[in-house]
């Protein structure tokens, strides 16, 4: 336990997850076999066990619509299954690593559990096996590219729940008016932000989310488009890479400057999308939800149709010449070894298998705006929304977060921790070395 106790010391600031709850499990829906009889007349046979098989899990708030799913789901899958009691505890991404590691540490940890990252728990043997506790039908479901996020030395160990891509969303009708071309590289897109402000100065020009929600992201989206990474292509960490430096450097100049929210250390995505959708922020990167949320908060306040923006999304600027890469987020599913009994294994597969059952599946991914998992799923979800067919194809080239990797917990926070000091006015060469030598050294 003394990576779980170290993490939940470097995540008490933190945020997300889903959980496979422990307590009763390893007995649940057993029967006892008649006693046997010293001779006379039988006695009759005790009737079956009423006792049903607790499955307690955690999951990540992703949303303004997720409680309200997750209680629903838990509903209707405790009618049609007599013999479980699923009980689904939604916690928001904030304080999600807490609560999870405070339960670990307590020997509470729950039975399945929704959240991002996995392969911490995986390496102090608190996981088991996806196969273990996946059928085969729905296991055969899943995008081969999305498993692979999850193998550690030749085993899955979690399996994903849905997927994000991300892009830049720009607000047409503003770059129009401050005559700005949508921008495609660094020096572009300094540019565009000087004359965004310099047009009207009551708008944001771009948005950065530097939150214990988003920050590792941000991290992600300088790098990548600047040529970097988190790893070298031997899966050594380089986190104080030259290019890390500059690409950090880059994005704390545009808050330096004025041309971004005025706190990216406090607001979140969602108060990054809100202002987004009230048309005082001209770009942000973001995920493929957007439209989603937006239309969603459109359709709650009755937003009419001629007070909503015209926004279209495109590639995020890059530096030097690089390839823009598309920064793809997968969150998942685990189990954790909880001493589970043959029956309580048996209605975790259930579980799995009412979840990942085609139509209910799609029916979650797209309640939040996501990309789906499963090859049924794209197709659904394509068809249903024809502004996500796009999406699901970008999704399968996206880049991922080493987050089969058992220090990435560490380097996630590690990461929105040298952020948020350098909006201090921390040196990000220092930062970025003391961390590597945290990690690496």
């Amino acid at each position: 336990m003394k990576k779980i106790l170290a993490a939940l010391l470097a995540t008490a600031m933190t945020l997300s997850l889903v959980a496979c709850g422990g307590g009763n499990g390893g007995n649940g829906g057993t029967t006892n076999n008649p006693p046997a009889n010293s001779g006379g007349t039988s006695a009759p046979a005790p009737a079956p066990s009423t006792e049903k098989i607790d499955i307690n899990v955690i999951a990540a708030e992703y949303g303004q619509n997720t409680k309200q799913w997750w209680a629903d789901f838990q509903k209707e899958f405790n009618a049609a299954n007599e013999g479980i009691n699923l009980n689904v505890e939604v916690v928001s991404w904030n304080d999600i690593y807490t609560v999870v590691n405070t339960r670990i540490s307590n020997d509470d940890a729950p039975d399945i559990l929704n959240i991002d990252v996995f392969a911490d728990y995986q390496a102090d043997d608190l996981l088991l096996p996806a196969k273990d506790y996946v059928s085969d039908e729905t296991y055969a479901k899943f995008y081969d590219a999305f498993l692979e996020q999850s193998n550690i030395d030749g085993t899955i160990w979690a399996i994903p729940d849905l997927a994000s891509a991300r892009a830049m969303y720009y607000n047409k009708d503003i770059l129009d008016a401050a005559g700005v071309a949508v921008p495609t590289t660094w020096d572009e897109l300094k540019d565009a932000c000087q004359k965004i402000k310099a047009y009207d100065s009551s708008i944001y020009p771009w948005g950065i989310d530097m939150t214990t929600d988003e920050g590792q992201a941000a991290f992600a989206y300088y790098i990548w488009n600047n040529g970097s990474d988190f790893t070298d292509a031997s899966g050594n960490w380089t986190l104080n890479d030259p290019k890390n430096v500059e690409a950090i450097e880059y994005a704390i100049s545009l808050v330096k400057d004025g041309y971004t929210n005025s706190d990216p250390a406090t607001e979140t995505r969602y108060a990054l999308q809100d202002l987004f959708g009230a048309g005082k922020l001209a770009m942000v990167i973001g995920p493929n939800s957007i439209p989603t949320y937006i239309a969603d908060n459109y359709a709650k306040a009755n937003t009419p149709e001629s007070e909503q923006i015209n926004f279209a999304f495109a590639a995020i600027p890059t530096n030097g010449g690089n390839p823009s890469v598309s920064a793809g987020v997968m969150d998942r599913f685990m189990c954790f070894d909880n001493g589970h009994s043959a029956e309580k294994i048996e209605a975790i597969k259930t579980f799995f298998d009412f979840f990942y059952e085609d139509t209910r599946y799609s029916d979650w991914v797209l309640m939040e705006g996501f990309l789906p998992a499963t090859s049924a799923g794209g197709e659904i979800v394509a068809a249903s929304d024809p502004d996500m067919a796009p999406w699901v194809d970008i999704v399968g080239s996206c880049k991922f977060y080493p987050t089969a990797k058992a220090e990435w917990a560490d380097v996630k926070q590690g990461v929105i921790n040298v952020e948020q000091q350098a909006l201090l006015g921390g040196n990000v060469q220092e930062l970025l070395d003391n961390l590597q030598s945290q990690i690496a050294g």
